[in-house]
């Protein structure tokens, strides 16, 4: 199985997301603005890296956990990545994409902008990092859903 979780940049709620789920980033606690500058690819996503897939690693359940961005195109980048894995002879019916831009606030959008596109790191890093924080039950909550239908679907087969 594979799971993508995506956003708009691939650098903020996709990496926090993929975390959880592969335990970098405890589920049973607030963490830390260090343990977020920590991850890998946590506000490094450069706009051309855009669209290209990370791997994360490989959780509990043996699935491999991805991050990719989106920008305002994911029906477009979704039917290239299910296409490409097709192609490649991989089974579509055991992937998922994990929408986690949903569980941003205003706060983190603001920060991922500041950061990312102006360049303004000192500024929107922490900016991000304080609206994750805030909304940071509803990752924990995305991850256990999606680890939900990820074991609902090796229990069918």
């Amino acid at each position: 199985m594979k799971i993508f979780y995506y956003c708009y940049g691939s650098a903020h709620s996709s990496v926090v997301a993929a975390s959880i789920h592969l335990g970098m980033l405890p589920a049973d606690r607030l963490p830390s603005a260090e343990e977020f500058k920590n991850l890998p690819h946590y506000d490094k996503t450069d706009s051309y890296e855009i669209g290209k897939p990370f791997f994360m690693g490989i959780d509990e359940y043996g699935a491999e956990i991805f991050i990719t961005g989106m920008t305002g195109e994911r029906q477009l980048v979704k039917k290239a990545i299910y296409s490409f894995l097709k192609n490649c002879g991989v089974d579509v019916t055991d992937l998922m994409m994990v929408n986690a831009l949903k569980s941003v606030n205003l706060k983190t959008k603001i920060g991922g902008f500041m950061s990312r596109r102006m360049g303004l790191v000192m500024i929107g890093r922490p900016l991000t990092i304080k609206g994750i924080q805030e909304k940071y039950t509803e990752f924990v909550k995305l991850v256990e859903n999606t680890k939900r239908g990820e074991r609902n679907r090796l229990n069918k087969t």
